[in-house]
């Protein structure tokens, strides 16, 4: 193997470079990104960095001399629009081609859109770091902020401009936030979390229509309320980014589709990030992980099947989420219709253990660290549902 392209500026696809270098790859290694940046760290662009204008330096994952410490030979601006698997080549959008023996997958995602505000100016999503600074110019105190969409994401913006002054609405479809994910139950926590610190929470609300005024937006609910918005931002979800592998004879299901190992249907290309599908064996299931660690982990991995390795990939999920003074964590895999147990642990903290059938599949824990470590221990242990709630207390 002589060259190995990297396509995509995420963190999954930086630690798929490291982790080549550190299998002990030395031939000719080419990351491609559609941004013109150097990649750096997402999570921070709906709290920190949305927060306090932070600037590329301050959020990059590599520094850029560490690109030429490594031999790495980078192109920003240019994002992957093809892959021709037969002959070995990744078509960019300048028109080059790039020719590989080795290629890792790590586009990542892109957001939803929401077809009501298709046409409506001025719409913020948090996805890019010029999406945050944009929308950081914006937020002057006393402004109107309306989020649509009650995700992780929606909820981390609704709370960091609550606390820079502004006043904030959020529109969500569903009854409560992060019911498909999380339940009913965590979902009210979440919801009253939210409204305890002034934020307006409309859920089980749909957009009726939208109408652009001289003092704002106007946005009209199923439920007959209005609200004027000076800024609206759509947090309605992410989707893989692979438009540019369709036709290329990846298999493609709401992802990419590898095995255990992270190899996908074609030989000679792994995978790695939030546009990865696979089948996590720790849990049983085919899963895909829209998480920093995950990215993180998956990079590495996906490096060393490359280089021949054959382990499982089978972590154990973990992501966390800052609203407010609460720290949320969570490890497992779950959705809203597993077994639920909720002990409160404080006035502002709890934890909740997720079950399906014996199975302890997850726990989030706000303000409870500690917890969160035996849960993650139990699940790799293989403790049973039943156990860890008796040990709950």
């Amino acid at each position: 193997m002589d060259r190995v392209v990297v396509v995509g500026g995420s963190v999954a696809a930086v630690n798929a470079v490291d982790g080549l270098r550190h299998a002990g790859f030395e031939r000719e290694i080419t990351l491609v990104s559609a941004e013109d940046l150097l990649p750096y760290d997402r999570p921070p662009l709906s709290k920190e960095a949305l927060r306090e204008g932070r600037q590329h330096e301050a959020l990059l994952l590599k520094e850029p001399e560490w690109y030429d410490e490594v031999d790495v030979c980078v192109s920003l601006g240019t994002p992957a629009v093809g892959l021709d698997a037969a002959a070995r080549t990744v078509a960019l959008a300048d028109g080059r081609e790039l020719t590989y023996d080795g290629l890792v997958i790590a586009t990542g995602s892109r957001t939803r859109s929401l077809p009501v505000l298709a046409a409506v100016p001025g719409v913020f999503e948090i996805r890019t770091l010029a999406d945050t600074l944009g929308l950081h110019a914006e937020l002057t105190p006393g402004r109107h902020l309306v989020v649509i969409g009650a995700g992780f994401i929606g909820l981390e913006v609704a709370a960091t401009a609550c606390k820079m002054g502004l006043d904030v609405s959020v529109v969500e479809i569903a009854p409560v936030p992060l019911t498909r994910v999380l339940g009913t139950e965590l979902g009210h926590w979440f919801r009253d979390h939210q409204t305890d610190h002034g934020v307006r929470m409309h859920c089980g609300r749909g957009i009726v229509s939208v109408e652009v005024t001289a003092g704002g937006t106007r946005l009209s609910l199923d439920d007959g309320t209005e609200l004027l918005a000076d800024l609206i931002v759509a947090g309605v979800g992410v989707q893989p980014a692979t438009g540019w592998l369709e036709g290329s004879g990846v298999e493609l299901a709401d992802g990419v589709v590898c095995d255990e190992s992270l190899r996908t249907s074609v030989p000679g290309i792994v995978a790695a990030g939030d546009i990865v599908r696979w089948p996590n064996r720790l849990f049983g299931e085919t899963m895909r992980v829209e998480q920093w660690l995950n990215a993180v982990e998956q990079g590495t991995h996906a490096a060393k099947t490359l280089m021949g390795g054959a382990e499982p990939f089978a972590p154990v999920p973990y992501f966390w989420s800052d609203q407010f003074e609460a720290k949320v964590k969570f490890v497992g895999h779950v959705n809203g219709d597993d077994e639920l147990k909720v002990a409160r642990t404080g006035d502002s903290s709890l934890v909740a253990l997720f079950g399906r059938g014996e199975r302890l599949r997850g726990a989030l824990c706000i303000n409870a660290p500690r917890q969160l470590a035996f849960a993650k221990r139990d699940i790799l242990q293989g403790v049973t549902y039943q156990d860890a709630v008796a040990a709950l207390g």
